[in-house]
């Protein structure tokens, strides 16, 4: 799914978010929140057994995080 030449970049109900995966972790991933209100923001995730997961599976990932996220302030409180 991803690239090795970098983060992949996915816009998901209007919002953009860069994907990475660290290289030493297998099954991680790490995804940062570029149009939010803090651009370190984001959240990630490991799976078990590590996997490589598909478009639709960050897609959902990155929906139930927006879904957790305070629209007054931006964050997850």
């Amino acid at each position: 799914m991803l690239s090795t030449d970098g983060p992949l970049r996915l816009s998901v109900d209007g919002e953009e978010f860069e994907v990475s995966q660290p290289d030493d972790s297998p099954g991680t991933y790490d995804l940062t929140w570029l149009t939010g209100p803090d651009p370190q923001y984001g959240f990630g995730f490991r799976c078990h057994p590590p996997v490589q997961v598909g478009r639709a599976d960050l897609e959902e990932a990155i929906r139930d995080f927006l879904a957790q996220v305070d629209p007054r302030t931006g964050h997850i409180e």
